[in-house]
């Protein structure tokens, strides 16, 4: 997907690289796949602001992807490639034999008109979902299984992948887009191909206003404020001190670069190799 610069006429247009959407076919989201969204500002029952820097934004509808991809062993052909607000990928509108449709995430190459499938039989082409102990090695994958049976959850944002490198023992070892390698029951269902969109990440919204579109709150540093509202607040002039030497904190606490990860989450037995081998 190509990107596109504008002509600086205006402040926001000199940096601004926005995407062309050229390979979306349809505007319209079909009315039966998708749900209300409704928003909270960040504030949870209770009216308090439990998670910062959200609020505003253009109303959004939710579309119902299928992580799962349910129909198994039926052929189902793409019928449009749509936006999405909620997500950094292309969703891709497919309607299999019997008429229903459905939404899955778009893969790199996909065009309007493929068929695509779900199932142990299905050939590993790109948007087909198999089973890990189906899939060639050294194949890019995405939407991986956590659970079998469980739903994609893994590798589904624009241009994320991973790679099957090897199986052992009823589990397969997926390198993930993090760079760690991790276990995976060979019974997980996953996407064959790279998540579409590729180009996100060099995308630049060239203006702040287009960050509140999203719904994002603008940010405050904590050395702008004053000593009751943040730990690193307060202080003469810019005083990284605080008006006394202390260590750069978090309102929780938190010291920057502090892992958060729990030492004994029941999941690092499946992890093989770190994304960072050295920091174990």
């Amino acid at each position: 997907m190509p990107l596109k610069s504008f002509k600086p006429v205006t402040p926001s247009n000199r940096y601004k690289v926005w995407p062309s959407y050229e390979e979306i076919t349809k505007k319209k989201p079909e009315k039966e796949l998708t749900e209300p969204l409704p928003r909270s500002g960040g504030r949870n029952n209770q009216g308090k602001i439990t998670c910062r820097h959200i609020g505003g934004g253009h109303k959004r509808k939710y579309r119902l992807v299928d992580f799962k991809r349910r129909k198994r062993e039926v052929e189902a052909r793409v019928m449009a490639v749509e936006y999405d607000p909620n997500r950094t990928c292309r969703i891709a509108l497919i309607q299999y034999s019997d008429g229903e449709k459905s939404y899955i995430l778009c893969p790199a190459g996909l065009q309007v008109g493929a068929t695509v499938q779900a199932g142990e039989n299905a050939p590993p082409t790109p948007g087909n979902a198999l089973p890990l102990r189906s899939v060639p090695l050294g194949t890019a994958v995405h939407n991986i299984e956590l659970r079998p049976g469980g739903g994609g959850k893994v590798a589904r944002s624009a241009g994320q992948q991973a790679v099957v490198s090897n199986r052992e023992g009823g589990y397969a070892l997926v390198k993930m887009p993090s760079g760690e390698i991790r276990r995976f029951h060979e019974n997980c269902y996953c996407t064959i191909g790279q998540v579409g969109n590729r180009d996100h990440m060099n995308e630049v919204s060239g203006k702040a206003g287009r960050t509140r579109w999203k719904g994002v709150r603008p940010t405050v540093r904590g050395m702008c404020m004053n000593p009751v509202d943040h730990p690193n607040g307060g202080g003469e002039g810019k005083s990284k001190s605080g008006g006394g030497r202390q260590h750069l904190k978090s309102p929780w606490g938190h010291t920057k670069g502090q892992r958060t990860r729990s030492k004994y989450k029941g999941s690092n037995k499946f992890i093989v190799e770190r994304r960072n081998a050295k920091k174990r």
